[in-house]
């Protein structure tokens, strides 16, 4: 009988343990979640005090509200482990019961037992009734543990008791923390239906101005078309002109080994423009290659180019508040007018355009590219080395009269995410 009610005390002590885990990770995560959504409620007061409604109010509204129906979903996680862990208390309950009425009727029966042979007389005649010296000792031996028996008996109905006791305390205390985290909910919902009314204002308000909008990610895609080219010919030039310079560079040493001949030399003459257009790249030489390896190898972890920027439009297909899409290259910031843009990475700049609608810098990294546009103040030149952290310009102004800036990372082949390669916000 002990070792059932020790195997119980283990179970519900480890259990709980585990419940108590899982439940501070989720107040964890809500905790997150309400700092994530302070930071966007005050980005979203910011911008309501210097414009009208416009593409960053709507994606600020869109993030507060996914924030806050996570932290809904949370809590609504939260109250299934509440309602679990008092399932699973009740039964422990249950079975303290069952378990206390199985143990006070052999207890009364015991009892009963011993009542009806109470008297000495019964006692000496149990054992004075063996047959023999050995049996008599063993009787003897029976009736003291028969005693024992009887005393454990008690002693195990207090302790269940006592456990039964913790259980419905236990009980009682996940009961209260089950009420007060519905209060949190029913104020977390009605603060989801308060977003989502502000979310559907703005929503009209700029479905109010759609031939506006339209005319400005109409210019805006415009503007990235432009860039886009002048990245994809800034890509090729130095394309062209690494190739140009490995083909010289093969012919010098062509040259040099003709000057001093060594047996075994090849009749033929190689194509020393194939050779170079087979190597992996032709950006690639032994100037850059570990920089390009120390760029891949830091890949999810680079920093973004801007401090407390957001996310205005992602790479990729992005809907628009019109209903319709628009796909863009490039990751578009949101951040404050003046804010310095830096490099993300150690490399050397390929193309600074100053003339342009939206200003912008190419800085290249082995046979990868980044590209920061819609800049003021830009304060690097064509083949200058950059290091990471470094600050090459600042935001500008955007079409809603905001400050942001696109950022570009391709490689010799095209476009790529660039959120793939920044480290996690």
């Amino acid at each position: 009988m002990p070792k059932i009610v020790s195997f119980l005390v283990f179970f519900v002590f480890t259990h709980t343990a585990v419940f108590s885990q899982t439940r501070e990770e989720l107040e964890k995560q809500r905790v997150e979640l309400k700092k994530e959504i302070e930071q966007t409620e005050k980005l979203l007061h910011d911008n309501k005090t210097k414009t009208k409604e416009n593409l960053l109010q709507w994606n600020l509204i869109n993030n507060k509200v996914n924030l806050q129906n996570r932290v809904v979903d949370n809590i609504n996680k939260d109250l299934r482990l509440l309602d679990n862990n008092i399932y699973t208390i009740q039964k422990d309950v249950n079975k303290y019961n069952r378990l206390l009425d199985t143990l006070k009727q052999e207890y009364a029966k015991s009892m009963v037992y011993a009542y009806k042979n109470r008297s000495n007389y019964d006692f000496l005649n149990f054992i004075f009734a063996a047959d023999n010296f050995n049996d008599a000792i063993k009787r003897i031996s029976y009736l003291k543990s028969y005693r024992s028996y009887r005393e454990m008996q008690g002693q195990n109905i207090l302790r269940t008791q006592e456990l039964r006791k913790k259980k419905v305390e236990e009980i009682s205390g996940v009961k209260v923390k089950k009420k007060s985290t519905l209060v949190v909910q029913n104020k977390e919902v009605a603060n989801l239906e308060t977003q989502k009314k502000e979310q559907d204002r703005i929503l009209n308000e700029l479905k109010k101005k759609g031939g506006e909008l339209s005319k400005q990610m109409t210019a805006k895609q415009r503007q990235m078309k432009k860039v886009s080219n002048a990245i994809a010919a800034a890509i090729k030039k130095a394309q062209d002109d690494a190739r140009k310079e490995a083909i010289a560079r093969a012919k010098a040493i062509e040259k040099k080994n003709k000057e001093t001949p060594t047996p075994n030399v090849p009749k033929t003459k190689p194509d020393i423009t194939k050779k170079v257009d087979s190597r992996e790249s032709v950006l690639l030489n032994s100037e850059n290659i570990e920089l390009n390896a120390s760029f891949e190898r830091n890949r999810g972890s680079l920093p973004w180019p801007v401090d407390n920027g957001y996310v205005l439009m992602h790479y990729g297909n992005n809907k628009l508040p019109s209903g319709g899409d628009m796909v863009i290259t490039c990751t578009s910031i949101a951040s404050t007018v003046g804010t310095p843009v830096k490099v993300i990475f150690d490399g050397e700049v390929l193309s600074v355009n100053l003339n342009d609608e939206q200003p912008f810098v190419v800085i290249q990294h082995g046979k990868y590219f980044t590209t920061y546009t819609n800049l003021n103040g830009i304060n690097v030149s064509k083949g200058q080395s950059v290091k990471r952290g470094q600050v090459i310009g600042r935001v500008a102004t955007n079409y809603d009269g905001d400050g942001s800036m696109d950022f570009y990372m391709s490689t010799e082949t095209g476009f790529v995410d660039p959120e793939r390669w920044l480290r996690r916000k």
